[in-house]
């Protein structure tokens, strides 16, 4: 449920549901009233009829003539049947033979009754009875109950026929409405799917800004975000200029307090500081280059061509070693972010592992489809080196830290790197390389 055309279809279709419901209950009671009126207005019609009909008998019985009987009286087993009935005689329709039809009690004079009964085995009729008193030709008249019942078999096929109908209607034109809701809802929230669009596609680096062109209600966003993404722009400059004006200007004290100690002086702890110094603030000033984590609007950054660079300069750096510096990246591998960011992350990874291996360093990368963008880009950098003992992995990546003080630096490196990729909003992962050494594991965004 993720989807606002989602919510927007099911929370229609629920109430539409609900009210294809209602109706069909509403015109299936309506019509199963009007079907039972009009089956009670055929048995009183043939009441009447079955009435007007009846003769007294030789045997004293009272039957309706034969020439005047209903052609289906006359059938058996047609659906419609009758029955007139006293204290000694009774008669029934012909077309009751073969089936064992009960009419029910006698009823007493002026009484009326409706009800349901079932003839033979599966046959269920409904049966009107009525009793009158009959003036033949006797002084006495005669008490009668006279029945006639109609076979339900037509009203029932006449009914599942209709709500057969009635719910494929009701279904079709659900079907229907459904999907020319659904679109009118895709051609509404157009303008939104073209805007999470282009979003994503500053995110991923295919474009700087949001396009122009929409609604009234989405042009103040679209106008306040590509605010936002020039802000954005303007303050990673701003913070990067910053950093190099600070780091530029503690160049010139750092110089005049390095003159200021004797040429002759054996080199002490403040030389020692100064020195220290002065690496923190060319690496700074390294770092003032890069934009700081900046992903929105950022162009590509292909990673063969940086990663290229990086291992000519590092084999030049260390040709004191018999160093073989392995490279695995596939064609269009990109990284979406500042180069500068790219090239400190790497070369402070690369150079790390240089001086620890004992001659092989392997660099391999890849694009995990699947993963977010933040994420996409995976970069494990390995080394056949000493190694980083578990206990120690978390702490190597801490400002100032280092697992071995005889080998030069500051500890800055890996925890740079770390922030960098926090920054980014990646991860950094350091375990066991299959090369016997540290293997560091980068997730950055990628494309």
């Amino acid at each position: 449920m993720h989807s606002l055309s989602r919510r927007l279809l099911v929370s229609v279709s629920v109430p539409l549901v609900l009210f294809c419901g209602v109706m069909i209950w509403v015109l299936d009671g309506g019509f199963r009233a009007l079907s039972e009126r009009s089956q009670e207005e055929l048995l009183d019609r043939q009441m009447v009829a079955l009435i007007a009909s009846i003769e007294p008998q030789p045997d004293g019985a009272y039957a309706p003539a034969p020439h005047v009987l209903d052609p289906r009286l006359a059938t058996p087993r047609s659906g419609l049947y009758a029955a007139v009935r006293s204290a000694h005689h009774a008669w029934r329709s012909p077309s009751t033979a073969g089936l064992a039809a009960e009419f029910g009690p006698l009823l007493a004079n002026g009484e009326r009754s409706l009800g349901y009964a079932t003839f033979g085995r599966h046959d269920r009729v409904a049966i009107e009875s009525r009793a009158i008193q009959f003036q033949g030709e006797a002084d006495e008249p005669q008490a009668l109950t006279l029945s006639v019942a109609v076979s339900m078999t037509p009203y029932e096929e006449q009914l599942f026929r209709f709500r057969q109908e009635l719910i494929g209607w009701f279904v079709g034109l659900m079907a229907v409405l459904l999907a020319a809701l659904a679109a009118l809802l895709r051609w509404v929230l157009s303008p939104v799917r073209r805007m999470e669009r282009e979003i994503h596609e500053v995110e991923e680096g295919r474009s700087e800004t949001v396009g122009g062109g929409y609604p009234r209600e989405l042009s103040g966003v679209a106008v306040n975000l590509n605010a936002l993404l020039s802000g954005e722009r303007k303050r990673v400059a701003r913070y990067r200029d910053t950093l190099g004006n600070l780091a530029h200007s503690l160049k010139t004290p750092l110089a005049v307090m390095r003159a200021t100690l004797p040429a002759d002086a054996h080199p002490g702890p403040i030389s020692a500081e100064i020195d220290r110094m002065s690496d923190i603030i060319e690496h700074q000033m390294k770092r003032a280059a890069a934009s700081g984590g900046a992903l929105i609007g950022q162009a590509p950054v292909e990673l063969a061509q940086v990663v290229a660079e990086l291992r000519g300069a590092l084999l030049r750096v260390y040709g004191h070693k018999d160093l073989m510096l392995e490279l695995s990246v596939p064609p269009g591998c990109l990284f979406v972010g500042d180069r500068g960011d790219l090239t400190e992350l790497l070369g402070n990874l690369l150079d790390n592992a240089c001086k620890w291996c004992r001659g092989h360093v392997r660099l391999t990368g890849r694009t995990e489809e699947a993963a977010h963008v933040r994420v996409r880009l995976v970069i494990t950098v390995e080394d056949d080196g000493p190694g980083i003992a578990p206990e120690d992995r978390p702490r190597v990546l801490k400002r100032g830290v280092r697992t071995d003080e005889n080998v030069p630096g500051h500890g800055l490196g890996l925890a740079m790197v770390r922030d960098t990729v926090d920054l980014y909003g990646g991860r950094l992962e350091v375990d066991e390389s299959p090369l016997g050494g540290a293997r560091f594991t980068l997730h950055l965004p990628g494309r």
